[in-house]
């Protein structure tokens, strides 16, 4: 789908025409919400990085961007408006989404760690061959997920927001200097 598409249903969620699991529980409507104001955020004051912007713009074949994502990730809410920032840098970019539980989501190619971690942005060329993945994070924001994940000194809702405090001050720094080195690789091995 089209990135419109993917942001419209949020809104469907929150306006109740969209009742699916898991959008039956107050907890995911709450996820949603959240994750439609980070995204809207981001829309707003994300700047993209000079040499990211320049690693985009030198594309000089097509490329297809698929992000394999969900309205309740809030990792994914914090990279999907750069993502889509950058691909609208170059039209030799398309931009699709695919939600991640979606019966046709081709997540189960891109596990991470054996699980369904989210978001999975994978660039194919012109042909449909892969020519990298990027997720679930920028890879500082994975390293404190995982020291996260084992501290048991904190409770769930501290976790959250220590990684969420981790985005606002990286301002999308990291998954540009990331996907930079990603495309500039890839161009290499095209050529």
């Amino acid at each position: 789908m089209k990135v419109e598409a993917y942001e419209q249903q949020f809104q469907s969620i929150l306006d109740g025409s969209n009742t699916a699991t898991p959008y039956d529980s107050e907890d995911f409507i709450n996820y949603v919400k959240m994750n439609q104001a980070r995204i809207k955020r981001w829309n707003k004051i994300g700047k993209l990085l000079p040499e990211t912007a320049k690693a985009i713009q030198k594309i000089d074949q097509t490329m297809h961007w698929v992000l394999i994502t969900e309205p309740w990730c809030g990792d994914a809410a914090h990279s999907h408006a750069f993502i889509d920032k950058l691909a609208k840098l170059n039209t030799n970019i398309s931009l699709t989404v695919q939600n991640r539980d979606a019966a046709n989501s081709e997540i189960d190619q891109y596990l991470t760690n054996g699980g369904k971690s989210i978001p999975k942005l994978i660039v194919r060329d012109a042909e449909g061959h892969d020519l990298f993945s990027w997720g679930p994070r920028p890879q500082a924001a994975q390293e404190l997920a995982m020291r996260l994940k084992g501290d048991e000194s904190m409770d769930m809702d501290d976790k959250k927001k220590a990684l969420q405090a981790w985005y606002n001050k990286d301002k999308g720094r990291s998954i540009q200097e990331e996907l930079t080195q990603l495309i500039i690789k890839s161009l290499k091995e095209i050529v």
